[in-house]
């Protein structure tokens, strides 16, 4: 199998040099970026705009970079992502774009509008057909994204607590997500209700197209032999008293990532950039955010998810761990430092699987700017 290549450049500047948006420019345009015709094109950027309290998302400077690359080559951009299955700051859209706003995603510092890919309530969703899928059949994917003609994903690579690191593949499937689909990937259950929180209003009971909600006693119940899991119910709950069960198998979260990831970019152009810096141990969901576990690596670039996150991650594991972290206090060293950090994962499982049904190669030619 053909090796793919990842363009990679670091974080060095000099004075009377380039600065990092003009590194990152010039990476993108080595890697192939003008390969894409973007003319009047709507290109979708996958990013994360980062949990209130959070501050170890990627800075809205490189978003800007990106989009206004795109716009020099006649495209039309737009940054996106999906509503967040739990309680946070990102659970609707307009929770979200306050969020992005917050965060520093305003139109005025990217260049360009922050669109929510699944609508205000999480429930604004296509079921698109995954090739070679194992586990997932149709992934159910934010309307606005599989609206876009092109979709690049821009990621912040970084540890995680379920699936090891979270990277292109993460951002992609998890990420473009509907909070029902977020649901398919996370769950082997079906949602419960919270019946202190249920205020009886029966807006489950209106979504639902198998009759699943019952009354009693004037609360909400899930009937589970109706229910078929869609999750929309968690979606349109305005008390957040609908809950999924995060039951999960060994690896099932991560195969289904890829089969969603796939999904998104089966058909179209797609490019992906991830830059690995403030690796923080754990998600850019978490209203907080650790110290890194590991110095500032570089930025990334490829036609292939796959590839780059296994440059990504080699790349992390060749570093000294930051003293102080979490990483440096862990009781075990072995060289796997998203392993060491969060000991239930295995990363390789969801590169593994990408491979297997044809997202991507995990062999790469690393081309050093």
């Amino acid at each position: 199998m053909e090796k793919a290549k990842v363009y990679f450049t670091d974080m060095r500047v000099r004075p009377e040099g380039q600065n990092l948006q003009q590194k990152l420019a010039a990476l993108i345009k080595r890697a192939g970026i003008d390969s894409i015709d973007f003319q009047d094109r709507f290109a979708a950027i996958k990013i994360h705009f980062g949990e209130a309290g959070n501050l170890s998302f990627l800075r809205p400077n490189f978003a800007r970079t990106v989009a206004d690359e795109i716009k020099k080559r006649g495209g039309r951009p737009f940054l996106t992502d999906c509503n967040t299955l739990y309680v946070g700051s990102r659970k609707h859209a307009l929770e979200h774009i306050e969020t992005a706003y917050l965060n520093g995603f305003s139109p005025y510092a990217t260049g360009c509008h922050v669109i929510i890919g699944d609508g205000l309530k999480g429930t604004d969703d296509v079921a698109v057909p995954v090739p070679n899928g194992e586990l997932v059949h149709e992934a159910k994917i934010g309307r606005a994204i599989m609206d876009a003609d092109i979709i690049l994903s821009l990621n912040h690579f970084k540890g995680h607590e379920m699936t090891g690191f979270g990277g292109a593949i993460k951002n992609l499937g998890m990420g473009c997500g509907s909070r029902a689909g977020k649901m398919e990937q996370h769950c082997d259950g079906k949602p419960t209700v919270d019946r202190s929180l249920c205020i009886g209003c029966h807006a489950c009971a209106r979504i639902c197209a198998h009759n699943a909600p019952t009354f009693r006693d004037g609360k909400a119940e899930i009937d589970h032999s109706r229910c078929v899991g869609c999750g929309r119910c968690i979606g349109v709950c305005p008390k957040d008293a609908i809950q999924p069960s995060w039951g999960q198998k060994e690896g099932l979260i991560d195969k289904k990532m890829a089969e969603y990831a796939l999904a998104v970019v089966h058909g179209r152009p797609n490019f992906h950039i991830s830059i690995v810096m403030d690796v923080s141990p754990f998600c850019d969901c978490h209203p907080e955010n650790d110290a890194p576990i590991v110095p500032d690596v570089g930025m990334f670039a490829s036609f292939d998810p796959v590839a780059l996150d296994q440059a990504c991650a080699d790349a992390v594991n060749r570093c000294t761990p930051n003293p102080g972290s979490l990483l440096a206090e862990s009781a075990v060293h072995t060289g796997d430092h998203f392993h060491d950090v969060s000991p239930s994962t295995n990363w390789r499982i969801q590169l593994e699987h990408a491979e297997k049904i044809g997202l991507g190669v995990r062999e790469y030619e690393l081309v050093r700017l």
